[in-house]
């Protein structure tokens, strides 16, 4: 680990001052230490922003969710509103991680946890992430844990975190706040899909702070849930992961919000599939044609071909799960 300096900001424009002249915003830390006991990271400052009045959760006038960006992943996931409305939110998060590190890591830094690319954590291999214009050692390594969507020329590593995923499903916002003030940003122009700047992850703006996580007010009922595959049952990173929330009136499908993870270079929304729902009934016929769409335009590599077929299956075995079968 390389020298640093550290300092707590009492109030939001101790931190802002702090990340305008460059120092890296902290809370639980459960990613970005690691990286920089690996040396992948070497911020100069880092600022904890843990004190900060960014830890509730709140539904919206309009009837949405509101998830302050310091709320721990345990406290979203066992909050009663989160449960009642948005069970695939707190499927996601109790899926994510050991219990241990839901009690310390923020929705905010969830959202932010850079790739478990394996060449992206080891500063021996190329890494365009790491320094741009390196090259991408997965492209001809062992890229089984790699993307299948949304990948380019100069990355294929994953997005890892689930929360994300529902989030994406759900066609969330994220709240900034920075030196310009405040703006708000849809999640799926947050995370960025790597084309030739895969160094560039994220939408935040030089000193920008992650206030909020808004989900939007959503038709009623509204069933969701969130499936992940893995290689292992604990504490272990996605395969595939699929995030449904389905409305369902009169017995058709008004309204469909699927997303994926584990196979995407961001929390991939899966459009064709919602499309193929979308004032149908539900059926096993149904979920099967719908779940085909899932994996279209993949461009799968050597070793995750798989990825292929496993995404097909996961998102058809989740829409079943949370649609019913008849």
């Amino acid at each position: 680990m390389y020298p640093f300096s550290f300092t707590k900001a009492a109030n939001t424009r101790e931190a802002l001052n702090a990340g305008r002249s460059g120092g890296r915003y902290i809370a639980g830390g459960t990613t970005l230490v690691d990286l920089m006991r690996e040396t992948v990271e070497r911020p100069e400052t880092l600022v904890d922003i843990g004190d900060l009045p960014l830890r509730e959760v709140s539904v919206t006038e309009r009837g949405g969710l509101r998830v302050g960006a310091l709320v721990s992943m345990a406290e979203a996931a066992a909050h009663p509103k989160v449960r009642a409305l948005y069970p695939v939110i707190s499927q996601a998060l109790e899926l994510s991680a050991s219990a241990q590190l839901r009690n310390m890591a923020t929705i905010g830094g969830n959202i932010m946890q850079r790739t478990r690319c394996t060449y992206f954590r080891d500063v021996s291999a190329d890494c365009n992430k790491r320094e741009l214009g390196s090259g991408c050692a997965a492209l001809k390594g062992f890229n089984r844990t790699h993307a299948i969507l949304g990948s380019s020329d100069d990355c294929v590593a994953t997005h890892p975190s689930d929360a994300a995923v529902a989030f994406a499903a759900l066609e969330a916002s994220v709240h900034l706040l920075g030196p310009d003030g405040e703006r708000s940003v849809t999640f799926a122009d947050f995370l960025l899909k790597p084309g030739d700047t895969p160094n560039r992850e994220h939408a935040l703006r030089q000193g920008e702070l992650i206030t909020a996580v808004e989900i939007p007010s959503l038709p009623r009922p509204l069933k969701s849930g969130y499936l992940k595959v893995r290689d292992r049952q604990s504490y272990e990173f996605a395969l595939t992961s699929a995030a449904v929330a389905l409305h369902v009136r009169g017995g058709v499908i008004r309204e469909a919000k699927v997303a994926a993870g584990g196979v995407g270079t961001v929390p991939w929304k899966l459009p064709a599939v919602e499309q193929a729902l979308t004032g149908e009934r539900p059926s096993d016929h149904l979920w099967a044609e719908a779940a085909r769409h899932a994996a279209d335009g993949a461009r799968p590599l050597q070793h995750n071909r798989f990825k292929v077929e496993l995404l097909t299956r996961t998102v058809e075995r989740q829409l079943r799960t949370v649609g019913g079968t008849k």
